[in-house]
């Protein structure tokens, strides 16, 4: 698996190592090391706003750990390490006062921030891809808090074994030493080095400001021999310039990139001859992560603060804008032999109706013209993977998570999981050798997953393991304990959880079988172990460091097949306090301890010798050299001073000879550069004498995979290099199929008879459903030969899929769906239906579909329907959508009804000014447009916490307290929620009265709600200043239209209810008055300069005194047939106004003006409320020869706060 687990092909030629100030590193950014022994501030995060920037700037993550959010929240994917504490028993710190750092250069893509984002990981096997604490191994795991501390130290293991090692006597290797003088102040660096028969080292070191959270200084060294001096660069990139980020190609080291600080400018600086030389450019946007094409060195994304994509086919000389809404993390160079282009971009991204969508363009033809979506639904934020053959995608519908591959670029597929397995969680772990390992956190799990292998093209997933440990690192990031073996394909390592103990399992068949771990016979002192499967076993930890400068709780290498060296202990469960080093030489079989405490330990020449180095928080100059595959040991000093070590850096050659240690010797000393040379211990070139064979085998069975193989290794002892020329010899034939070669089809399940049965849920005849009459289709048999499996004959007849001739069969099982899931859609817009058969006869199958709208389709067969059915619903309205299926066997209907709405765009919420205590009150909801279809109404009335929910725009409610109360009411229609909220002044009684104004008003009148708020506002405080009276027992209420007119409501004084006669007098009073006020025109106001307003009195009067008495007096009765009188004049005025020429009538063509208009209401009946409604309603007014006067559009009077066109909504 570690081609998935690197960013590119060559990314393992570049390193990474952890920090304890940033705590997260990528392979595609650098990797820090911390310093032990220098003076910094504490490590500590930054403050929040520095902290927001470099989690905002994070690299794209490393292929083949990708994860899908499947019900909780986890951030973007990606491949983000666990922080773990460090030797010397702090979290997340190192032992050391001082917190510099040291980063290793990005290649293939990267990250300007040094923390990841909250994604899942998996424990794999890679060529410095993972990554653990700089200097120091394993402590607590950051899922598991601080359940254990680190072993502690049992004192100088390697004194208290010098009998046993060879040579007593002191043994150097050859060193030197170099300070990066100036830089004792820097507490970061990044570290390139080329490698591959390159000499030339680039150390990027700079000073973080936590406070600032920028980088104040920096300084870039470059060395030209393997590090043994080293050239400060600072003059020929700019003296003033501050560098944060170094980029190198992928596919040639010589390209190097540098990134400024983008606190202080926005520029890159670009290198073509291995850093010896640059070119500075500007940027107009500022770059989060990068990412390198894996074959064209020029080519490169480039993904900015904004969330918008670049693409530059210069190495970063010029840049084009791609796309302005890409998803963080989600973008993809193509594969080449898949991709018809090879600068076609894959990448998640939101489109214009605000969904994330699956896209492809090319780097210079992504207009959105040119854009392509290969899936054609909306898919869920952050889940898009392309990783080698397959592409991955989720879509969440009616709250469950649905998930689509596809292979090697064909029409997407939904993934077929065990029916009940109902996936919370799901990671892509692997898709190496055209198999998909995923694991998936089920219903009923919390802290475990279960691990499922898939068949070729990624559909069908059999459980492969069930409750593999996973941890959650400290920024949410999934961690799975899974490991692959380097150099043999099919080993993997898991740790598993039964009956709350973790324990170590591995398997020799792709997960088939799984088995304990044998514990090694004797302890280092040669004293027998007493350990008894299953009751005790060997279990390991499965950290592997993502970088070089540690070697992690466990690795292997491609170059060493069947050599494993890995943290662990011997007991009944996996254990992180009693811990040694355990080693195996033929693939996990057997182990032996080679160490009491935790040491780093490197692979050297091929793997033919190992280099360990202690975990320490004190300085050290020795380490310890294996050339029996750590059965002895020999003692070698590579510094005369002793040195605080931060980390280790391995030549990437495959020939690997060169050590380089980086470290300080005191508190506040520079930064101390040791390169270690290996070429002085090994004394000769290797002979055919040196080597012996292998033979690859599982607990004695000598087929592994299908086949027998023996490889050619370099005798344990035999001190000889094996040079650049070396190349492994691999002897293999493949071997008779059995049993261990199957594993369970799709739908069956392992028994205890170690046969597999069908699953309680699955039908075998399903497998049929796709096949017509006349055809063939594999039957399965159960059994499915594991993919990568090189065996032949034997058992394969047996086992392999049928083939046989597809039966005949009625429909059954019919569903129509539409193809977003959702059962709503808007007017106008293409409805897309999505018919399934579970069985049937797809090719002579009738299908008819009713679209409920008098409209329907028939097809002969399956195959025109099987990308949907589009329609367009001309109506608004529910629809009975109908699908009947239909052949010589039988029938099946399915039913869906569709929700068809025209968006709405406004609400106005109908209320009176004023109501009546205890007496119902009608409240309408005016839509616009009117007819969208079927909505839902909640209405909120005062503090309620709970809505009333209605499917009518009116509405009638009683209101029990005087004051003021709020109403408000939301529409629902489909995805859309509008609202709009009134007060009403509810009292016990009070008095009203019609106003007019000076006709200059009418001029001035926009005939808006706001600009009638307003004037209200202008008249009731000219009411008060000219009168005296509190503003609180007067409200005014503007109508809309022409002329303008108003109602003056006169309310009672606060707290008057109980003495109802004396307050009614007051009332009265307060009405005498404004009458006075208003009948001499002292009540003006000025509208704007120039422009005098002057209020009236209309003579009309529409609530002499409303209350909730039955009482009423002969002079209402006579007010009351004036009115009639009145409205009848006014009536045969509108009515033959050509006639009288003089008299100007003002009509407004709007329907929700006898709403907005409503006054007081619930009035006794004795005295009767009239409003101006009561005359006339506008309809009749729209005589086709009455010149009306019109203020603004039609959209204006149908909604005053917008301009946009009536849609032509209809209803049915």
């Amino acid at each position: 698996m570690e081609k998935g687990t690197n960013c590119f092909p060559t990314c393992h030629s570049v390193f990474f190592a952890w920090t304890w100030l940033l705590l997260l590193s990528w392979c595609c950014t650098g990797a820090e090391i911390t310093c032990r022994s220098c003076s910094s501030p504490s490590p500590s995060w930054p403050p929040s706003s520095s902290r927001l920037r470099q989690e905002q700037r994070q690299p794209p993550p490393p292929r083949g750990l990708r994860s899908w959010p499947g019900g909780r929240a986890r951030g973007s994917a990606g491949a983000a390490a666990a922080a773990e504490p460090l030797p010397g028993g702090e979290p997340g710190g190192r032992a050391g006062p001082r917190g510099a750092a040291l980063r290793s250069a990005g290649a293939g893509g990267g990250a300007p921030g040094g923390r990841g984002p909250a994604a899942a990981r998996t424990r794999r096997s890679s060529e410095g891809r993972r990554a653990l604490p700089a200097g120091g191994g394993r402590g607590v795991p950051a899922a598991e808090g601080q359940r254990g501390a680190r072993a502690q130290p049992r004192g100088p293991l390697e004194e208290g074994r010098a009998a046993r090692l060879r040579g007593a006597e002191e043994l150097r290797l050859s060193s030197t030493t170099f300070a990066l003088t100036g830089d004792a102040a820097h507490n970061q660096a990044m570290v390139h080095w080329s490698g591959h028969n390159s000499s030339v080292i680039l150390i990027l070191t700079k000073l973080y400001d936590f406070n600032l959270g920028s980088v104040t200084e920096s300084s870039l060294w470059r060395s030209t021999d393997y590090g043994t001096t080293y050239e400060k660069l600072n003059d020929k990139v700019g003296l003033k310039t501050v560098l944060s980020y170094l980029y190198v190609s992928p596919t040639n080291k010589r390209k190097i990139m540098l990134l400024s600080d983008p606190e202080i400018e926005s520029s890159i600086l670009i290198s073509s001859d291995e850093g010896a030389t640059y070119q500075k450019y500007r940027l107009n946007f500022y770059i989060q992560s990068l990412l390198f094409h894996p074959k064209q060195e020029e080519w490169i994304l480039a993904y900015s603060l904004d969330q918008k994509l670049y693409s530059s086919m210069d190495f970063g000389r010029k840049w084009q804008l791609m796309h302005e809404r890409v998803t963080p993390n989600r973008f993809y160079w193509s594969v080449t032999g898949l991709d018809k282009e090879p600068d076609l971009v894959h990448m998640e991204a939101r489109t214009a109706d605000g969904h994330t969508h699956y896209l492809t363009c090319r780097i210079q033809e992504c207009s959105e013209t040119k854009r392509s979506g290969p899936f054609s639904r909306s898919i869920d934020i952050s889940s898009l993977v392309v990783q080698d053959e397959y592409i991955f995608i989720q879509v969440t519908a009616g709250g469950r998570a649905n998930y689509y591959v596809s292979y090697r670029r064909e029409t997407f597929a939904q993934i077929k999981l065990p029916k009940y397995s109902l996936p919370k969680d799901m990671h892509i772990i692997s898709t190496d050798e055209n198999q998909v390992f995923a694991a998936v956190q089920e219903w009923n799990q919390n802290d475990t997953y279960n691990l499922y292998i898939s068949d070729t093209r990624g559909v069908y997933f059999t459980l492969a393991l069930e409750n593999v440990k996973s941890s959650r690192g400290l920024e949410g990031n999934i961690i799975i304990d899974l490991y692959e073996v380097a150099g043999i394909k099919g080993i993997f390592l898991a740790n598993r959880k039964i009956d709350d103990q973790i324990k170590t399992f591995i398997t020799y068949n792709k997960g088939r079988d799984w088995r304990l771990l044998q514990a090694p016979d004797t302890d280092l002192r040669g004293d027998p172990v007493v350990c008894q499967l299953p009751f005790c076993s060997l279990h390991l930890h499965l950290q592997l460091s993502e970088n070089p400068y540690t070697s992690g709780s466990i690795s292997s290498k491609e170059t060493a097949p069947g050599l494993l060296v890995a943290t662990g202990n011997i007991g009944a469960e996996l254990s992180y306090t009693d811990v040694g080093v355990f080693i195996s030489s033929d693939g996990g079989n057997s182990w032996r301890q080679i160490f009491e405490e935790e040491y780093n330990v490197w692979f050297l020449d091929w793997g033919g010798a190992l280099v360990a180095m202690k975990h320490t928080s004190v300085p050290i100059r020795h380490m310890w050299v294996s050339f029996d595959e750590g059965r002895s040991w020999s003692k070698y000093s590579f510094t005369s001073t002793p040195l605080f070590v931060d980390g280790s850096l391995v030549d990437p050659g495959i020939e690997t000879q060169i050590m380089t240690v980086f470290g300080h010797f005191s508190l506040r000393s520079e930064w101390q550069l040791v390169k270690v040379d290996y070429k002085s211990i090994f004394s000769r070139r290797c002979n055919k004498d040196d080597y012996q064979t292998w033979h690859l085998h599982n607990q004695g069975e000598p087929c592994v995979m299908g086949e027998r193989k023996i490889y050619k290794k370099r005798k344990p002892g035999a001190q000889c290099s094996l040079g650049r020329d070396y190349s492994q010899t691999v002897v293999s034939e493949p071997c008779v199929c059995g049993q261990g070669d199957f594993e369970c089809d799709y739908g069956y399940e392992r028994h205890s008879n170690n046969q597999c049965v069908p699953a309680f849920w699955f039908s075998p005849s399903s497998l049929s459903k796709d096949c017509s009459v006349g055809q063939s289709y594999l039957n399965s048999t159960g059994y499915r030969r594991i993919v990568s499996n090189n065996c032949t004959n034997g058992l394969q007849e047996k086992y392999m899929a049928k083939m046989e001739k597809c039966p005949r069969k009625a429909p059954r099982g019919l569903h129509i769906l539409t193809s977003d899931g959702k059962l709503v859609t808007e007017q106008g817009h293409n409805a897309t239906f999505i018919i399934l058969m579970e069985e049937g006869d797809l090719q002579r199958t009738n299908i008819q579909l009713d679209f409920g709208d008098g409209i329907a389709v028939s097809y002969a067969n399956f195959s025109p329907v099987e990308d949907g059915i589009r329609h367009v619903y001309k109506n608004a309205g529910i629809f009975q959508v109908t699908a009947y299926a239909e052949n010589s066997l039988g029938s099946d209907t399915a039913v869906l009804f569709l929700h068809v709405v025209c968006p709405v765009e406004h609400v106005h919420l109908s209320v009176p000014f004023v109501a009546i205590r205890n007496k119902d009150v009608n409240i309408t909801a005016v839509v616009w447009p009117s007819q969208a279809g079927t909505l839902t109404y909640f209405w909120w009335f005062g503090n309620s916490t709970k809505p009333l929910i209605t499917l009518e725009s009116s509405i009638s409610y009683l209101f029990a307290v005087e004051g003021m109360n709020t109403v408000t009411v939301q529409v629902s229609a489909g995805n859309t929620l509008i609202q709009d909220t009134k007060e009403i002044a509810v009292h016990e009684y009070f008095q009203s009265q019609l106003l007019s104004f000076s006709p200059n008003l009418d001029y001035h009148n926009p005939d808006i709600p706001e600009w009638r708020q307003d004037i209200g506002k202008v008249i009731k405080r000219a009411l008060t200043q000219v009168t005296g009276i509190p503003d609180e027992q007067i409200l005014v209420a503007v109508f809309p239209g022409l002329p303008t007119s108003a109602e003056l409501f006169i309310l009672p004084h606060k707290n008057t209810t109980e003495r109802r006669k004396s307050s009614e007098a007051d009332l009265e009073q307060v009405v005498e008055i404004l009458f006075n006020a208003l009948n001499q025109n002292l009540v003006q106001f000025e509208l704007k300069p120039g422009v005098e307003v002057i209020v009236y009195v209309t003579q009309l009067t529409l609530a002499p005194l409303v209350d909730s008495s039955t009482g009423h007096s002969s002079s209402a009765m006579l007010m009351l047939l004036s009115v009639v009188f009145v409205g009848l004049a006014v009536f045969l005025i509108y009515k033959f106004k050509r006639k009288i020429p003089w008299i100007n009538i003002y009509a407004q063509v709007q329907h929700d003006k006898e709403q907005e208009m409503i006054g007081s209401v619930s009035q006794s009946e004795n005295a009767p409320k009239i409003t101006l409604s009561e005359f006339t309603d506008p309809e009749e007014l729209m005589d086709k020869e009455l010149d009306t006067r019109v203020m603004g559009s039609i959209s204006t009077i149908a909604n005053s706060e917008s301009t946009k066109e009536i849609p032509n909504c209809t209803s049915v």
